[in-house]
């Protein structure tokens, strides 16, 4: 097994968990419009098939034409990248079991929603966004396509403005003081990032 396809089942098998997880949710009491939800969606769509292209086009997937990568990594980097990869799933995980199920796939305000400061949302805000951009760029670097690469930075971009759209939309039921404290002491996505003022 290559390093980038050891890669891929590692996502693979994430995804099937997540999917799998949804159900450990609380109720949901309040969305925010869908309009501002626009706003993360439609780069996180252009991000995921640009990262899919990349990967098709890599491997002449579904009949394209194989084209040729950026690089390829000798297989010692490909088994960083690869370690890189679990670190990533590994650090989401324990994100949305710190969470419980206060966890969900959207912008939401659950029954009875409380400010989650535990396990990696000590390290940064939004843990699970950080572990999936880790895995995500380890893998895009791994096929080495520009595609791949450009939607990984849409991906980023849509994570950040889902995080600012989260932070707006729970503030005031997690309480403004303490949220405002808590946004002051850890950063947003890159753990000894900047935080907010």
């Amino acid at each position: 097994m290559t390093p980038l396809l050891a890669s891929f089942v590692l996502l693979d098998l994430w995804a099937v968990s997540w999917f799998v997880a949804a159900i450990w949710s609380r109720r949901t009491a309040a969305r925010p419009r869908f309009r501002d939800s626009v706003v993360y969606i439609v780069p996180t769509m252009i991000g995921a098939g640009l990262f899919a292209w990349g990967a098709e086009g890599r491997f002449g997937v579904r009949g394209m034409i194989s084209l040729a990568p950026l690089w390829r990594l000798p297989d010692p980097i490909g088994w960083v990248a690869t370690a890189l990869v679990l670190t990533g799933l590994v650090f989401a995980w324990w994100a949305r079991l710190t969470l419980g199920n206060l966890w969900s796939g959207t912008v939401t305000r659950k029954e009875g929603h409380v400010l989650v400061e535990a396990g990696p949302y000590r390290i940064v805000r939004h843990p699970i966004y950080t572990g999936l951009l880790l895995s995500l760029g380890a893998i895009a670097v791994q096929i080495g396509m520009a595609a791949s690469l450009i939607g990984v930075a849409f991906i980023a971009v849509s994570f950040w403005l889902k995080a600012r759209l989260e932070e707006r939309f729970l503030g005031p039921q997690l309480g403004e003081g303490a949220y405002a404290d808590y946004r002051r002491r850890t950063p947003m996505l890159v753990p000894f990032g900047p935080r907010a003022r």
